[in-house]
């Protein structure tokens, strides 16, 4: 019978302790109390548009090329809607996000590409290679920064690789992106987008990691007439996203609380993964892993042979949820796993690899 106290390292988010419950509190005053009709009104499809002009003054575009969205998901659902027809070669990272694979396979049955990811990111070499012997993509998805699942951070060198072989072979480069401010070591890359000089990358992020969740307020960043074209379809799909929601968001980012906000998480993410890590060396030697500079994640790989199915079981026995590599590719992966930091504390980390040690130890008779 597993623990009353279970320890999760499934989900993606942050803990309540570090999220900004007051600044949140402050700024949905602040938006009622100054703009009662933008927020309370339907509104349109491209978002608030004090938000949509505030993201644009971010990434030094015009507003015409932005559209705010309920999440990031919406965002990235709408962009393979418009961009990606049935059968369509896709290009996606080994491994990567899950629900991305469910989109791309269940919704457009799109013909997927798995490229492999190296520590320092999409293996661009490998990529060139299928290229030049064939492949034809209409759209490659990138998660750059701290990727999800593995952590891992697409180089500066890779970056500017990739877009040169989206020039070169046409395809439109989707740069995912939000984990992006949740840098607690090493440099600041630029992104993708920011080098692009083409119009070959889409750009997505998200409030959901820097905010909270529950704000559910994500954007793309793409040329004008896509992004016209993608407007076009929200208003079909929901006439307006929530002005509530985004109204909450603008006033707490033109504040300035989403700075301190996004110092708190990073110094709490940066505590965890430490703590993680050195508990993984410690309880679980035969653990592989690279330590993140930053986002939520941590991708472990065990020796080969290691069912993590049965590792899934095990630990979930003790009262430990994880999340099995395999839900994160097309086939392999059967010795991996993804741990998220972010929202749990360092005592329940310490605490919930001392059981996975133990789940891992109960299956070694069995893997003998």
């Amino acid at each position: 019978m597993a623990p009353s106290d279970t320890i999760s390292f499934a989900r993606g988010a942050p803990s309540l302790d570090i999220v900004d419950v007051e600044g949140l509190r402050e700024a949905a005053a602040l938006a009622f109390a100054e703009d009662p009709a933008g927020l309370t009104g339907y509104g349109t499809a491209i978002g608030y548009p004090p938000l949509r002009a505030w993201i644009a003054e971010q990434h030094g575009v015009d507003p015409s090329q932005v559209i705010v969205t309920n999440g990031s998901m919406q965002a990235d659902a709408f962009l393979f809607e418009t961009l990606v027809g049935e059968g369509d070669s896709v290009v996606v990272e080994k491994p990567t996000y899950d629900r991305t694979l469910l989109s791309l396979r269940k919704y457009r049955r799109a013909d997927i590409h798995m490229i492999d990811l190296e520590p320092d990111g999409l293996d661009v070499t490998a990529l060139g290679a299928a290229l030049r012997d064939g492949l034809k993509p209409t759209l490659a998805h990138v998660i750059p920064n701290f990727q999800n699942p593995a952590g891992y951070t697409l180089s500066r060198e890779k970056r500017s690789a990739l877009l040169a072989l989206a020039r070169e072979h046409d395809f439109t480069i989707f740069e995912d992106d939000p984990y992006v401010a949740l840098r607690f070591a090493g440099e600041a890359l630029p992104t993708m987008l920011s080098l692009d000089e083409h119009g070959t990358v889409v750009y997505a992020s998200s409030f959901s990691k820097t905010v909270c969740p529950g704000v559910r307020v994500g954007y793309l960043v793409g040329p004008a007439e896509l992004i016209a074209r993608i407007t076009a379809l929200a208003t079909h799909t929901y006439i307006s996203p929530s002005m509530v929601a985004q109204g909450i968001v603008h006033q707490f980012c033109a504040s300035g609380r989403i700075r301190s906000s996004i110092e708190t998480v990073k110094a709490a993410l940066a505590e965890r993964a430490g703590v993680l890590c050195a508990a993984l060396e410690r309880e679980i030697p035969d653990a592989r892993f690279v330590a993140p500079e930053g986002g939520y994640f941590l991708w472990v790989e065990l020796p080969e042979g290691t069912d993590v199915a049965a590792l899934f079981t095990a630990a979930a026995e003790r009262g430990v949820q994880i999340v099995k590599g395999t839900d994160f590719l097309l086939e392999g992966g059967e010795n991996t796993l993804r741990l998220a930091y972010s929202g749990v504390t360092p005592e329940e980390i310490d605490e919930g690899v001392r059981r996975l040690a133990e789940a891992y130890e109960a299956l070694a008779p069995a893997a003998a």
